[in-house]
């Protein structure tokens, strides 16, 4: 194990608050928008997702790093976060499993972090005054240079990531004798949502951000799939064109998260930045095509605009959020498309959703009684 000595440390907020704790992972300076997530678990899952591409996380679960590092618990090849902020930053663990600390994870990647906050009042400032950039240091200690570093760092508003994470060239995953074909357009996909296809049967090719539709076409695939991932849906018109071109097309769809932000933009609903944003593993969402609730995993901190979707003549409305009434699923009428805003791959996360996978085959086949 690494050796670490804790080092003060400072997180400086874009409106001017200052949280003083003890550094994490590597010593250095990062920046990103800040938001916390309320999972009890899972936190080398949510490092490793690439939605939170550009974003410092705080995790509001007390302890993080206690049961280590498993190779097999990532989402994607290496750790997506920009920053971590948390309360108790455990270098033992407890898993005989795990290969190796979260000091030597973080140290290895580079990752910058503060421990030590008293991150339930850091969360409740963030809860009432919204999303906003900052600033981690662990060897800036002049308020006044952090404040000038932190004034350069872009708004997610308006924001492209998805094709900074995004694969560089195309890729398979599972059997290719496989029943069915999907066509994935990767704009920060989890490789969990690709296990959940393989474990249906399902032979995916995975294609870069900027993919055309002729070129994901030419494939021949049996359905296409519009992944999650970081940024600003709206900055995106070359992916709304894909989307615009697969539904022309009449191709079955299914979107998560990203995908289902710009499902709505192909059918002229607009997009938010949420005050907030939604993360964590227990959301409560009501299927109201079925009548049943879902627990749910989330994360995104853009939505589609309500307003435009129950105005609209082209989707429906198939989940709803029970916290907040927020759009959490449409289809599209007349064609073969759906998305949901959450995540039913839920990694990690509860299980209760993961039948939309099953959902979208048998929108293949031709089954799905809608």
């Amino acid at each position: 194990m690494t050796n670490y000595t804790k080092l003060p440390a400072i997180l400086l907020l874009a409106d001017g608050t200052v949280y003083h704790g003890k550094a994490a992972g590597k010593i250095g300076t990062t920046t990103g928008e800040i938001c916390f997530n309320t999972g009890m678990t899972g936190y080398q899952e949510i490092f490793t997702d690439p939605s939170y591409f550009a974003q410092i996380m705080v995790t509001t679960n007390a302890h993080i790093g206690n049961y280590g590092i498993h190779k097999d618990e990532t989402e994607s090849e290496n750790i997506k976060i920009a920053g971590l902020v948390c309360k108790n930053y455990n270098i033992g663990f407890s898993r005989k499993e795990a290969s190796e600390s979260i000091q030597d994870y973080f140290q290895n990647e580079n990752i910058v972090g503060i421990s030590d906050i008293d991150t339930r009042a850091l969360v409740r400032h963030i809860r009432n005054k919204g999303a906003m950039n900052a600033i981690i240091s662990s060897e800036i200690t002049d308020l006044d240079e952090l404040k000038s570093k932190l004034a350069e760092v872009p708004s997610m508003d308006g924001l492209e990531l998805s094709s900074k994470v995004s694969t560089k060239t195309p890729y398979f995953y599972g059997s290719p004798e496989a029943t069915y074909k999907i066509a994935a357009l990767d704009l920060g996909i989890k490789k969990n949502i690709l296990r959940n296809f393989d474990a249906r049967d399902i032979y995916v090719q995975v294609f870069p951000a900027k993919t055309t539709f002729e070129e994901m076409d030419k494939w021949g695939a049996d359905g296409y799939f519009i992944s999650n991932g970081p940024g600003d849906p709206s900055a995106m018109p070359y992916a709304i064109e894909t989307v615009t071109k697969i539904l022309a097309a009449d191709k079955p769809l299914f979107g998560i998260c990203l995908g289902h932000q710009l499902l709505a933009e192909a059918n002229g609903i607009g997009t938010m930045k949420m005050f907030n944003g939604h993360r964590g593993l227990n959301h409560p969402v009501k299927n109201i095509i079925k009548n049943h609730c879902e627990v749910t995993s989330q994360n995104h901190g853009f939505g589609v605009i309500p307003e435009d979707v129950r105005k609209s003549d082209k989707v429906e409305i198939t989940h709803i959020n029970l916290n907040d009434q927020s759009i959490e699923g449409i289809r599209v009428k007349g064609k073969k498309a759906f998305s949901v805003q959450y995540h039913p791959e839920s990694s990690p996360g509860p299980h209760d959703s993961r039948y939309l996978f099953d959902d979208f085959i048998d929108m293949i086949k031709g089954e799905l009684a809608w």
